[in-house]
């Protein structure tokens, strides 16, 4: 294993759903699995993922079967979950320091900073609104894949 790297829901629904930045979502993955780095996030990333295929699913943006097929792969996904003792006191401290409104997103952030490893994701509010300050954010927008040759 070469690095941890946290993940959020976002990110994640790139990957499995086509939309803006999937390409890059897709090569960022396939590099990680390259380096065979280890995926976190806070448990809270298993229902934030499953809950938007079916929401999809259900708003008719993706069919059935497109659900089906994501919410397959998404169990695939070798990402560990975690319920780290201090997530949920960190989260709401960085929501109040960063005047987030909810604590899912800062969930993320907490583990990451625990942890001390990097966060991805494709939030850009949240990327803009904490970037300046935590440096080991990191936005999916800003990921260039290298180019086939």
């Amino acid at each position: 294993m070469n690095s941890l790297v946290c993940i959020d829901a976002n990110l994640v629904l790139r990957t499995l759903v086509p939309g803006s930045f999937s390409d890059r979502a897709l090569a960022l993955w396939a590099a990680w699995l390259d380096r065979d780095d280890m995926l976190i996030a806070p448990t809270l990333l298993a229902f934030e993922v499953t809950s938007s295929l079916r929401r999809l699913v259900h708003l008719g943006e993706i069919t059935t079967s497109e659900g089906e097929e994501a919410f397959q792969r998404f169990l695939q996904m070798d990402i560990r979950l975690s319920n780290q003792r201090g997530i949920i006191p960190l989260a709401w401290e960085l929501a109040r320091q960063f005047d987030r409104p909810r604590v899912y997103d800062t969930s993320y952030l907490a583990l990451a900073q625990l942890r001390g490893c990097e966060f991805w994701t494709a939030d850009e509010r949240l990327y803009n609104a904490i970037r300046h300050k935590l440096t080991w954010v990191r936005w999916l927008g800003d990921f260039n894949p290298p180019q086939a040759d």
